[in-house]
């Protein structure tokens, strides 16, 4: 864990380049194991123009659309990480929609510190579960793993493609 807790603050704009940089750098090692570990026309069809333009246009999207979902870790002044959560109330369910750390700051409680802000979130809307998803390569088991240390529990679920250009 963190010496010093991060600060977890309301969005801004001007923590947009910030948030967009640490989170490709934070991605950087997952995807090449993803490419490795998915059928080649999958990740080609998600991935035309590679993963970093493609997670940086999903995540500018989510933070110039949903700005008011999206809560950031500082240390001192400094963005270290950031939370986007969305509420689902017919389900009476919070998402964890985006969770990213800056690597120099993983393993040391920002993620941490993110998730469980995250699940106060929810809480305090009145849901009464919280679900994320992640990918079930070997890029995302770390990510596996901090879900499960703090009580998320796995739902099964399969998700099959079928190449229609052969």
């Amino acid at each position: 864990m963190m010496q010093t807790a991060p600060q977890i603050v309301a969005y801004q704009p001007s923590y947009r380049s910030a948030l967009l940089d640490l989170s490709i750098r934070a991605w950087e090692p997952v995807f090449p194991q993803l490419k490795d570990d998915v059928p080649g026309f999958v990740y080609e069809s998600f991935y035309p123009r590679g993963w970093r333009e493609r997670q940086f246009e999903d995540l500018a999207t989510t933070l110039d659309e949903e700005p008011s979902h999206v809560d950031v870790a500082l240390i001192q002044t400094s963005p270290v990480g950031w939370v986007c959560t969305r509420l689902h109330p017919e389900d009476r369910m919070g998402e964890v929609y985006v969770l990213a750390v800056d690597p120099g700051f993983q393993q040391r409680g920002v993620g941490h510190a993110l998730l469980e802000h995250s699940i106060d979130r929810i809480r305090r809307a009145g849901m009464n579960m919280v679900m994320v998803e992640t990918g079930d390569d070997r890029g995302h088991a770390p990510a596996r793993s901090a879900y499960e240390s703090v009580g998320f529990e796995r739902w099964p679920v399969a998700r099959y493609f079928k190449n229609l250009d052969t």
